[in-house]
């Protein structure tokens, strides 16, 4: 090779385009965000990719990849939801994991609530007096579907649905709490780890409502190497370090 040609070489590779930075769109429970936005943004800085994420109830983002949203990745507060979309042939073979658990919890308003006893002989009712409890929609976000399926199960929901104001998600029916719109509402344990204005008054036992397991996969639009990579960060020591920190069990 002549000297001008290797010269040639070496000019053409320094001025070889860098690799295309690639976008990981993420449909998530609204419950992840602190956790989930904390690996996404370490994912970006480390790899150059863009990390889209769109957080709702687990149900309505469901139907929306049912409907043909453009999402890489599905990550949803309950089974059920992750049933639905593996159903209609929308994850990718083998690629489905349970990622993460939660606890259920009963919260107040303020921070010197006094604690409660969950069980057949709570007064809900008479806590809440004229007001509302807050919890996230029954009939389509889990964190909802799970509270009303606890209070079923403890022979509590026939009196204290009149009184429920249900919200988008667990974190609007949180954010009811906080500000003092509703004294009580039902949440994931997760939730409360950031809030100020609210008190963990009780736990909910685990046996009376299904387990809560945040199932997550790759979806068949996922095409590329940074949608796998995502998904591998979520499970990976780092990702199950900062879901713990949020007081997430971890399950993967």
């Amino acid at each position: 090779m002549t000297r001008r040609l290797a010269l040639a070489c070496v000019l053409a590779a320094s001025l070889a385009p860098p690799a295309l930075a690639e976008e990981v769109v993420v449909f998530a429970a609204s419950s992840m965000k602190t956790a989930l936005d904390a690996v996404a943004a370490g994912f970006q800085d480390s790899t150059g990719h863009q990390v889209t994420i769109s957080y709702a109830g687990s149900g309505q983002l469901a139907r929306q990849i049912i409907q043909g949203a453009p999402a890489d990745i599905f990550v949803s507060a309950a089974v059920n939801w992750m049933d639905a979309v593996e159903q209609d042939g929308l994850i990718a073979a083998g690629t489905r994991r349970d990622l993460f658990g939660n606890t259920l919890v009963l919260v107040a308003h303020g921070q010197d609530a006094a604690p409660v006893t969950i069980g057949p002989d709570l007064d809900l009712p008479g806590l809440l007096g004229e007001e509302k409890l807050a919890m996230a929609r029954v009939d389509s976000v889990p964190a909802g579907q799970y509270g009303k399926a606890a209070l079923a199960h403890l022979g509590l929901w026939d009196a204290i649905a009149p009184s429920v104001a249900q919200a988008d998600n667990a974190r609007a029916a949180l954010a009811l709490v906080a500000t003092g719109e509703a004294p009580y509402g039902i949440v994931f344990a997760t939730d409360t780890a950031a809030t100020e204005n609210v008190t963990v008054v009780a736990t909910f036992p685990a046996d009376s409502h299904p387990p809560i397991i945040y199932p997550g996969a790759l979806l068949t639009n996922a095409a590329d190497a940074a949608d796998r990579a995502f998904f591998e960060a979520l499970m990976s020591d780092l990702g199950d370090a900062t879901f713990a920190a949020q007081g997430f069990a971890i399950l993967n």
